[in-house]
């Protein structure tokens, strides 16, 4: 069995702590470097439910999209809740390595698999890094549909692909308007607005649309909107991951086992139409 120190060093190669944002907080929170691993969880949010589900399927490490700290903390203690996350993950030995905004930024990345999941085919990043002499690595991605649908079909597509959440998929824009290029973005998108204009796609799907950047945007021209729950846009990343582990595995012959938690941790968990509303 591999020590956690070098399945660390795997993922890192796949996700380098470098091309973070500088306000982001990624890496190893938790967590032996010597110990050994063989049971790997992929996730979202590191949250209790998830944690207890890790202790339940005694994996030794987890790996989550977001971050536990991400403004920093002066208390771990038990009496809060990341506290008591981060109590119940070194009882059990389970180490946390969180892959945040270097895993949006990848190639494959956050939404390399949003769009694997839509069936789209990515045609380029949406915001190139400029340190990727290639072209591959950047945040979002700009797609192609393999045949035009209208905005009410799409939307469709993206409700029955995507995990089911409560919010289902929220629309802007004509229903029978003709997309065959999206640019897709997984987790908040709406300070891309900019970035998605300049790449002239029919339609944009991403999460966390606020009401005033989402009003300018169809102000600005007829492209669709199409908003998602957060969780729901990222957690396709965590199968992909966990695609990418498995092989090194298979490669260094660790043997790990490498499970995807299927467990919503998207934080609405209802949704009540208004009478007469558009649908």
């Amino acid at each position: 069995m591999p020590r956690l120190s070098e399945v660390i060093a795997a993922l890192d190669a796949l996700w380098p702590p470098a091309s973070a944002e500088d306000w982001d907080a990624v890496g190893t929170v938790c967590g032996d470097p010597d110990q050994e691993v063989s049971r790997v969880l992929f996730a979202v949010d590191p949250v209790q439910e998830i944690v207890d589900e890790a202790v339940k399927l005694d994996a030794d490490l987890l790996v989550t999209h977001h971050p536990l700290y991400l403004r920093g903390t002066t208390t771990v203690a038990a009496s809060t809740f990341k506290g008591r996350v981060v109590h119940t993950l070194i009882k059990n030995d389970i180490a946390l390595h969180v892959a945040h905004t270097n895993a949006d930024r990848a190639d494959p990345g956050v939404s390399d698999a949003l769009a694997g999941a839509l069936d789209l085919r990515v045609v380029r990043p949406l915001v190139p890094d400029p340190a990727d002499a290639d072209g591959r690595r950047g945040l979002g991605r700009v797609c192609e549909l393999d045949h035009p649908l209208t905005v009410r079909e799409f939307a469709a597509r993206a409700a029955e692909r995507l995990p089911a959440t409560a919010q289902g998929i929220r629309v802007a824009g004509d229903p029978e308007a003709i997309v065959r290029t999206v640019a897709v973005s997984g987790g908040s998108g709406d300070s891309l607005f900019a970035d998605v204009r300049a790449a002239g796609v029919d339609a944009f799907l991403t999460a966390d649309l606020r009401h005033h950047p989402a009003s300018e945007a169809r102000a600005h021209s007829p492209l669709a909107l199409l908003d998602a729950a957060h969780w729901a846009t990222e957690w396709p990343w965590c199968e992909l991951a966990a695609a990418q582990l498995d092989e090194i595995s298979d490669r260094h012959g660790w043997d790990l086992r490498v499970h995807v938690s299927k467990t919503v941790t998207d934080p609405w968990n209802s949704h009540s139409p208004s009478p007469g509303a558009p649908n």
